[in-house]
């Protein structure tokens, strides 16, 4: 006879009725009763929340909670970048807190991670140059002092005093990542510079410093209990002999390049340190000027300080060893690997457009620096693994070059396969056997190599998941053959049935038959055929069932949904998945009235959960018009690159009014992975059984000595590089490609020249101008993007800025 354990007797106790009735005597609302009020917003589903959101979540909130303890009670201490715009009633960033039971950051969730190429570990520096060394760990800052009391904190200085950067250095042999922040005021200058350096084969996050002052001033370096999402705790604080570092936590190392002047250090009950930098002589002396501090709270801080003579610089060095084996992959990290050796099969990008040409090399840097190891979309939030995210991420690494990196991270799939076929990010979400299914076959495609065994062998059973998951019996026409409803993946809404999944589902039982087909087992390839065939049925007779009030010519997020912001997800059909033919009615009329009801300072507006501008889903929608041939694409591809940080970054989604993060990670991989992309297509597209050349070349581009390149980048048919020479006054392209078997039909559809059908390759053609061919932006006729109806004010994003 088995033994139930405490944990298995406790499931069969009546809790339902326990929690009614303590709600009851204590004179609470019952829980259960606005449960089930709640989920009435949604279909009914097998998983209401994934648990490993609802983890998440608590463990979001649980910071929240603490900031709501520690800041609003405290805003005399030195807070990072985000508190002290969210928390200044003055500021645009200003939010009420009346009755938010957690304060968490929702205006400014920008952050830049440095690091290895083989290093799967991320310190993060904020838009002031706060360093976070450690995962979701406390911050190291800097500021300098006058001897007048006059103080620069970059947190506190308003945007012009601050200029932040990503520098990506080619020139030397190991091609640097590291982002510089420097700061003026008061006749004072601080320049900060965050990287990670290797020391005796082992990873160190490193901080150098540069200071100078016209007056008499102090250079600090201080320890904080907090990072860009709030409070992390610092216990304790033991200063070094001679003053040359601390010990934090009794694990952490800090070291500092030479020895302070002075050393202070506080607890919370004596206040935040940087208030000791400023006060009487007396106060700065005394019990604080001591070796230890120890914090019940958690909220220690300490200071370095040195006097500033000249140019004054400093490194401090936190080594990451322990971090590494502690979070990261060990075995993966290869100390001999440079940025350089990184980058050297990525496809080149030259325009004479500096910004776009910046804003690729810094997502390709992105997408290395996240893939280090299992490819994750975030340094900071997000650094976990989602087969969603690693798809897409995956699939663009892959168009740019990066073979070697993709191939070692599929290898990894089969472990995260269930018994039953389901590859499980979190239970509840029904996308990712078909982007796992379209994954493999793009890899097969895009590099002429053929799937191990083993991830063979994980095919058939993906497969009939898919097909055994659909809901057969359901009474609701509506979604009767459909995937059943789900947790939304892409945030698109209550639990519902939604298109996203079965979009996905489709074209992952299409990419099986190829891969059958492609070892000539037709018996297979036929069956995933007719299981795709019998899916996109059920999906068409659920859309033409959609009363036409509700949908609007388009597709919704379901079909028990109106055209709302979710519907971008429905837009997956076309891209990447093309299972539409290109400008299809359908997903013209979803791109229109998304144009027209969810767009803002020319970007996509999702109302769903982010409540923000999203950079990725714009672009979604840009491939989408590219593909129909229509101008509009270029206005949100410029909307994108105003909405980048200053160190080309994208957060998941953008404050409307800030132009800093309000969702997410602050450094969103998935939107990276989209901006390399659409670039990609600028200049080479794949369609069908032809690839379409220069389709979304800029015409400004023509009117340029520079020469236009891209390449080479990966397609069914070889690896193919673009380029053009000469474009202001006798345009000749040239199109290099190394063709694998059949050769692809060109089309040549450069806006402004005329077309080229049928094209060779390898040979140079000249570009004849279509001067009855204009250049110029959108039909009348097309729906703008519009600005969203929920904008009370004209405010737009300033280029290139955190506010």
């Amino acid at each position: 006879m088995l033994e139930r354990g405490p944990t298995t007797m406790f499931r069969f106790l009546p809790w339902k009725s326990i929690v009614k009735r303590a709600a009851r005597a204590y004179g609470i609302a019952d829980p259960a009763l606005w449960l089930a009020r709640i989920r009435s917003f949604a279909q009914p589903s097998e998983v209401a929340e994934p648990i490993e959101l609802l983890r998440a979540g608590v463990l979001f909130h649980a910071r929240g909670i603490v900031n709501t303890k520690a800041i609003q009670h405290n805003l005399d201490w030195i807070w990072p970048y985000w508190v002290q715009r969210q928390f200044d009633p003055n500021d645009v960033s200003f939010i009420p807190r009346a009755f938010s039971f957690s304060h968490v950051n929702l205006t400014h969730r920008n952050w830049t991670a440095v690091g290895l190429p083989e290093l799967s570990i991320y310190p993060i520096v904020d838009p002031r140059g706060l360093f976070t060394p450690l995962q979701d760990g406390w911050s190291i800052d800097c500021w300098i002092v006058g001897d007048d009391g006059r103080l620069l904190a970059p947190s506190r200085l308003p945007d012009a005093a601050v200029r932040q950067e990503l520098a990506i250095d080619q020139s030397n042999g190991s091609g640097d990542l590291a982002v510089l922040t420097l700061s003026r005021q008061h006749g004072a200058t601080l320049k900060q510079t965050a990287r990670v350096v290797i020391e005796h084969d082992q990873p160190v996050a490193e901080l150098q410093i540069v200071a100078t002052a016209e007056s008499a001033a102090k250079l600090v370096v201080a320890l904080r209990p907090y990072n860009p999402e709030g409070v992390q705790f610092i216990d304790t604080i033991d200063a070094s002999e001679p003053q040359t570092g601390w010990l934090v936590n009794d694990k952490t190392e800090v070291m500092l390049s030479r020895a302070a002047a002075q050393m202070l250090v506080s607890d919370y009950a004596h206040g935040d340190v940087s208030s000791l930098l400023h006060g009487s002589t007396e106060r700065i002396g005394g019990n604080h000027d001591q070796p230890h501090v120890a914090c019940s709270v958690g909220m220690a801080t300490a200071a370095a300080v040195y006097p500033i003579a000249g140019e004054t610089t400093l490194t401090v060095r936190v080594p990451l060893q322990k971090e590494l084996a502690a979070l990261g992959n060990l075995e993966r990290f290869d100390p001999r690997v440079t940025w350089s050796e990184a980058r050297k099969p990525v496809a080149k990008l030259q325009v004479p457009d500096r910004k776009l040409q910046f804003l690729y090399d810094a997502a390709v840097q992105t997408m290395l620096l996240l893939s280090a190891d299992e490819v994750v979309p975030g340094p900071y939030t997000y650094r976990r693994f989602w087969f969603r995210d690693a798809c897409i991420m995956m699939n663009s690494l892959l168009a740019v070059g990066m073979v070697d990196r993709c191939r070692r991270m599929i290898e990894q799939f089969p472990a995260r396969q269930l018994r039953n076929g389901y590859f499980r990010s979190q239970e509840g979400e029904w996308d990712s056997n078909g982007q796992v299914l379209w994954f493999f076959d793009r890899f097969e495609q895009l590099t002429g190599e053929r799937l191990s065994d083993e991830l063979l062998a994980t095919i058939p059973r993906a497969v009939d998941w898919i097909h055994n998951k659909r809901v057969m019996d359901d009474a609701d026409p509506l979604h009767v053959g459909l995937l059943p409803a789900g947790f939304s993946a892409e945030h698109l809404g209550p639990n519902d049935h939604y298109y996203w999944d079965d979009f996905w589902a489709e074209a992952g039982l299409r990419s099986a038959a190829a891969i059958y087909a492609r070892r000539g087992d037709q018996r297979d390839a036929d069956a995933a055929t007719a299981k795709a065939d019998d899916l996109r049925r059920a999906i068409d007779r659920s859309i033409h069932r959609i009363p036409a009030w509700r949908s609007l010519s388009g597709i919704p997020a379901s079909p028990h949904r109106r055209i709302d912001a979710g519907a971008v997800g429905s837009l997956v059909a076309d891209y990447p998945l093309q299972l539409f033919a290109p400008g299809a009615p359908p997903i013209m009329a979803t791109v229109d009235a998304l144009l027209r009801r969810c767009f803002l300072h020319g970007g996509f507006f999702q109302d769903m959960i982010h409540s923000g501008v999203n950079a990725y889903l714009t672009l979604d929608i840009a491939q989408t018009l590219l593909r129909a041939g229509d101008p509009r694409y270029r206005d949100l591809v410029e909307a994108v690159a105003r909405l980048a940080s200053p160190t080309g970054q994208w957060p998941e989604a953008i404050h409307p009014q800030t132009g800093g993060g309000c969702m997410g990670d602050g450094q969103h991989g998935w939107a990276a992975a989209e901006w390399a992309m659409m670039i990609r297509s600028l200049f080479v597209r794949e369609e069908a059984d032809r690839l379409v050349i220069g389709s979304g070349l800029f015409a400004e581009w023509f009117e340029s000595d520079d020469v236009l390149q891209f390449g080479p980048t990966l397609t069914p048919w070889g690896a193919v590089t673009v380029t053009i020479t000469n474009p202001r006054v006798e345009p000749m392209l040239r199109i290099e490609a190394e063709w694998r078997g059949a050769l692809p039909r060109l089309e040549v559809s450069i806006p402004g020249f005329e077309r080229i059908v049928a094209a060779d390759a390898n040979v140079d053609l000249p570009l004849v101008r279509d001067d009855t061919m204009p250049i110029a932006a959108a039909d009348d006729h097309h729906a703008r993007p519009a600005r969203h109806d929920h904008a009370r004010h004209d405010h737009t994003l300033a280029e290139g800025s955190q506010r």
